[in-house]
């Protein structure tokens, strides 16, 4: 009689895509980024968000995506945001919310707003009537605390983010300017004051308070 050795065969947890938080469903579409914030979880190999392991092993497709989203009218908005930039994948993304746009109460992206400086275009336009609700990360009141803070990977990012807010007030809804307090030389007072003659709405953050 042989005397076989088995090993069991270790699988590892599926990736998420889709995770809720309070009343919300969140959509992780991507890993990359425009951004290497220092402060981001990520790059201290911190993966995981209120408990939920966001690392990919691939992007999912659009297919897989709107199946995470579940039921939308479950939930009080539809939120594109992970550990990653979603607009990286942006016409993934608009394809998502042109399919759950007719079920979902809100659909909000939470996004650095730096597409139109990605794609060499003012893409906003693309988000008339997808998009209810954008939250763009400002981070700091000048680009030289920004740059210290974000280590963006193209020239002239804070800049074109500003751009970015100005030509989507044509076309989304709401706005909402957020910076983290916490971090060294930002001043949480005057990126309120950015937000404010922009005419767009301001959030105070918490470092290290992610979700």
């Amino acid at each position: 009689m042989s005397d076989q050795s088995t090993s069991a065969t270790r699988t590892e947890p599926p990736q998420i895509v889709g995770y809720t938080l309070r009343d919300s469903r969140y959509l992780n579409i991507t890993n990359r980024c425009t951004l290497r914030c220092a402060f981001c979880p990520k790059f201290n190999d911190q993966w995981t968000v209120q408990d939920y392991q966001l690392r990919l092993d691939h992007e999912p497709t659009l297919e897989e995506i709107v199946a995470a989203a579940g039921n939308p009218e479950d939930y009080r908005e539809i939120v594109f945001c992970g550990l990653g930039e979603p607009t990286l994948r942006l016409y993934t993304l608009l394809e998502v919310a042109t399919r759950l746009r007719p079920r979902a109460r809100r659909i909000r992206l939470n996004t650095d707003g730096l597409a139109n400086l990605v794609y060499g275009r003012d893409v906003t336009p693309d988000m008339e009537s997808l998009i209810d609700a954008l939250s763009v990360s400002l981070n700091a009141q000048d680009a030289e605390t920004y740059n210290q803070h974000c280590r963006p990977k193209l020239p002239g990012a804070y800049e074109a983010m500003l751009d970015f807010v100005r030509c989507a007030r044509e076309f989304v809804p709401e706005i909402t300017l957020t910076a983290i307090d916490g971090l060294p030389g930002v001043d949480i007072a005057a990126c309120e004051k950015i937000a404010q003659r922009l005419k767009v709405g301001f959030r105070r953050r918490v470092l290290n308070v992610v979700g």
